[in-house]
């Protein structure tokens, strides 16, 4: 399963009401680490389907949403499980490092 695209039309239906744990990362056009780890995220994504949902935000296309989570610096993931944020994560890193991190949530 490939990484879905959120906005603030969906957010709260593929994130917030989500029955198992979704991550979201929010991710910006003009980001080189957010490009860096756009493709580990579409692996670990095929990897965990149907385990965890892999999410992308734009915050340039959704500041409310990425203001409403204190967003400051990207990329920023952040797992939510029930519809609140179980963890977050800041900065980009390595597919095994985020892999692990994404794993612990399924």
């Amino acid at each position: 399963m490939a990484t879905v695209k959120v906005d603030k039309s969906n957010f709260k239906s593929d994130v917030l009401d989500a029955d198992g744990p979704v991550v979201v990362d929010f991710w910006a056009e003009w980001c080189g680490p957010c490009k860096m780890i756009g493709p580990s995220l579409e692996e670990i994504s095929n990897e965990l389907a149907g385990k965890v949902k892999i999410t992308k935000l734009n915050i340039d296309e959704n500041p409310e949403i990425a203001a409403q989570y204190g967003v400051r610096s990207i990329p920023t993931l952040m797992i939510f499980k029930g519809g609140e944020v179980a963890d977050i994560k800041v900065g980009a890193a390595p597919k095994t490092a985020l892999s692990s991190w994404i794993g612990s949530a399924a």
